[in-house]
C-alpha cells in the first residue's frame, strides 16, 4: 500500500462513482426516448444517435431540451404503476369473496350503508351480518 497514496485511492473512487454515476444518467435517458409517447419514430432514432454519438452533448442537451417532460412522465409512469397494483389487489381480495367477484368486506359495506340510512335496523344488520361471515 506505500506505493499508493490514501489520497490517490480518494480520487479513483471518485471517478469510479462519477463512471457509474454517468452510465446510470445515460441509460435512464435512453429510456426516456424509448418510453416518450409524444415522439415519432425519427425523432428518437434521432436523439439516439445523438446521445451515442456524441454522449456528453447528447446528454446535456436532452436534458435541457426535454428533462421537465422527463420528470412528468416518470410521474405519469408511476401513477400508472400505483393504480395497476390497486387494481391487482382489489382483484385479489375480490376473488376470495362472496358470489360474482364481490368481497365480504364489499358486502359489509353495503350493510353499513343500508344500516346507516336507516333501510335495516340494527338487528337486521347483525342477522345479515353473521350470515355474511358464516
Amino acid at each position: 500500500m506505500d506505493d499508493y497514496p490514501l489520497l490517490n485511492l480518494f480520487w479513483t473512487m471518485l471517478w469510479f462513482f462519477l463512471w457509474i454515476l454517468w452510465f446510470f444518467l445515460l441509460f435512464k435517458i435512453i429510456t426516456d426516448i424509448f418510453r416518450s409517447n409524444d415522439m415519432g419514430g425519427w425523432g428518437k432514432a434521432g436523439w439516439i444517435i445523438f446521445v451515442i454519438i456524441l454522449p456528453f452533448l447528447g446528454v446535456f442537451v436532452y436534458l435541457i431540451a426535454r428533462g421537465k417532460s422527463m420528470g412528468e412522465r416518470d410521474l405519469a409512469q408511476m401513477q400508472q404503476n400505483e393504480a395497476a397494483f390497486k387494481r391487482y389487489v382489489q382483484d385479489a381480495a375480490g376473488s376470495s369473496g362472496g358470489a360474482g367477484g364481490v368481497s365480504h368486506a364489499d358486502e359489509l359495506a353495503k350493510l353499513a350503508d343500508l344500516r346507516t340510512s336507516g333501510a335495516i335496523s340494527e338487528e337486521e344488520f347483525q342477522k345479515a351480518k353473521a350470515k355474511l361471515l358464516a
